[in-house]
């Protein structure tokens, strides 16, 4: 049995920027880097962007060439999915029965995508987008395609949208609530969005719930719950994520959505930490919530977090949360968290197609949602720091620099 002085399940941006950062404070023991993928680390956030338009390359997508991690001398085992962890024993069960011990595991092994609750999931031409292996799925699809079906209206799902019609498909997309992204941006956003879309093409039918996906063998109708049949080639689900945590919990760790984490990523469990998306932490800039962040920014500064406290660091989690999303022309970038928002303010003119959604509490700025707007997300971010309460006509006035506000 393979012995690792630091075993890292999950060989994503999480627990790749946990071996890297290792090496670079230091650490001189073993690591063992475990992914489910048969791939080289690789970065997720062009696989429903650039990757799936075809305008990157897979080699540009990787976190770091080969020679890198053989040079750091961090062992991949690619292709191996852990279904068991023993604490006590210290032991790790691969599904094909296999087994690694060791000294400390770091969990970084993401979520799996939701899927939907109705008949018809498992026909032909169903697909979600979460891995490589997806995405290769979708394309070898393409050229006998001609309708896409996205169910969701979240990043995913407008993201893929986005990136059909760019491929010239037609392409209906169907979500559930009355707007899109409703769980992620305020309303001015979400209007913004959907006008967008329409004007690309994109059919889309707010607050419309999926009975069924019906075909022979291959999926050729979406069926509303209201009746209407919607004639698709492929559909596309994009209705989020479910943690992968279900070994954790097994073996006696806290959690339920998501696997519970200290301010140092540290789980329940004796010499585990966890980190990035399946890991529920709670969020300074959400007022101290626990919750899950799904995002590039924190699977890469909880890696940090847990690195350092590892190698003897006492520097708890604080990372100000940011996103981005690329659709057609537009660049959406989020800094801050708007949970708990009790007012917003639109500072510049949508249909200028540059402006940003700024969200306040109790007058103070604690996110913004900015699109093709990148000076204000960058001053925005000290705005947000600084916890001052600014003057809202200045605030939504974009001829004043935030910057100028957060003194």
């Amino acid at each position: 049995m393979t012995h690792f002085d630091i075993a890292i399940v999950g060989a994503g941006h999480g627990g790749a920027q946990t071996a890297i950062q290792l090496r670079q404070l230091g650490f001189a023991g073993s690591i063992g880097l475990i992914g489910a993928e048969p791939e080289l680390p690789y970065e997720r956030p062009p696989l429903s962007k650039d990757y799936l338009t075809g305008g990157k390359a897979f080699e540009r997508m990787l976190i770091r060439p080969a020679a890198f991690w053989r040079e750091r001398s961090v062992t991949l085992v690619p292709g191996t999915r852990i279904v068991a962890v023993d604490p006590a024993a210290r032991r790790l069960t691969t599904d094909a029965g296999g087994a690694f011990s060791y000294g400390t595991l770091v969990w970084a092994a993401g979520g799996t995508p939701r899927q939907l609750r109705c008949a018809g999931g498992e026909l032909a031409g169903v697909h979600v987008v979460r891995c490589k292996a997806d995405v290769d799925a979708i394309l070898a699809e393409l050229p006998a395609v001609q309708r896409v079906a996205v169910i969701g209206g979240g990043y995913v799902g407008l993201e893929t949208a986005a990136a059909m019609r760019t491929l010239g498909k037609e392409v209906v997309l169907v979500e559930a609530l009355d707007r899109v992204l409703a769980r992620v941006a305020g309303e001015p956003v979400s209007r913004f969005y959907e006008e967008e879309h329409r004007a690309h093409g994109v059919d889309l039918r707010l607050g419309a719930t999926v009975a069924a996906l019906e075909g022979t063998e291959r999926v050729e109708t979406v069926r509303l719950q209201d009746g209407e049949r919607i004639s698709a080639d492929l559909a596309i689900v994009g209705i989020g994520i479910e943690a992968a945590v279900e070994p954790l919990l097994a073996a006696g760790a806290e959690g339920a959505n998501g696997v519970e984490v200290d301010a140092f990523c540290r789980i329940s469990l004796p010499h585990v930490y966890a980190v990035g998306d399946c890991a529920a932490h709670e969020n300074m800039w959400a007022g101290g919530i626990r919750l899950r962040l799904e995002s590039v920014q924190n699977a890469t500064d909880m890696a940090s977090t847990a690195a350092r406290a590892i190698t003897g660091g006492t520097e708890p989690y604080a990372a100000m949360p940011w996103f981005w999303s690329n659709q057609y022309d537009l660049r959406l970038q989020t800094v801050g968290l708007s949970l708990g928002h009790d007012a917003t303010l639109v500072r510049g003119d949508p249909a200028a197609r540059a402006f940003s959604v700024l969200y306040l509490l109790e007058g103070r700025v604690i996110a913004l949602d900015c699109i093709n707007a990148t000076r204000d997300y960058v001053q925005g971010r000290k705005l947000i720091e600084s916890r001052v309460t600014a003057d809202p006509a200045k605030l939504a006035d974009p001829a004043v620099p935030l910057k100028s506000l957060a003194a």
